[in-house]
């Protein structure tokens, strides 16, 4: 799931930023890594699927965990403060990168019941 991100970030940087603005750009981030997440996660419990929902569900909060501790931890690394982290899950300024996290966390469940 890194490789997509830094990939899909790579994508907006260079591709549709300059003429979406950053808010554009932001929110259609957001849907093509949530669409290139649901591909992997769906392949993923496909492959190895979960022996139940509790399993499902703590593959969801490990990947949770891990993805914002990447998030956080590449962020502050990189020189960002945390205020302009947290400033990414702004939903009332149209910032919509907290259904990154959330998706993580909860996908690995529900395709393991649309498996079942």
């Amino acid at each position: 799931m890194v490789l997509l991100a830094v990939i899909n970030g790579a994508a907006r940087e260079m591709l549709y930023k300059a003429s979406l603005g950053d808010l554009g750009a932001h929110q259609l981030s957001t849907v093509t890594l949530l669409l290139l997440f649901s591909i992997y996660i769906w392949l993923v419990i496909r492959r190895w699927p979960p022996a139940s929902d509790r399993q499902a569900m703590l593959v969801g909060l490990l990947w949770l965990v891990l993805t914002l501790a990447f998030e956080f931890g590449f962020g502050r690394f990189g020189g960002r403060s945390w205020s302009s982290l947290l400033q990414e899950y702004n939903v009332v300024a149209g910032k919509v990168w907290v259904l990154i996290p959330a998706w993580v966390a909860v996908a690995p469940f529900i395709f393991h019941r649309l498996r079942t």
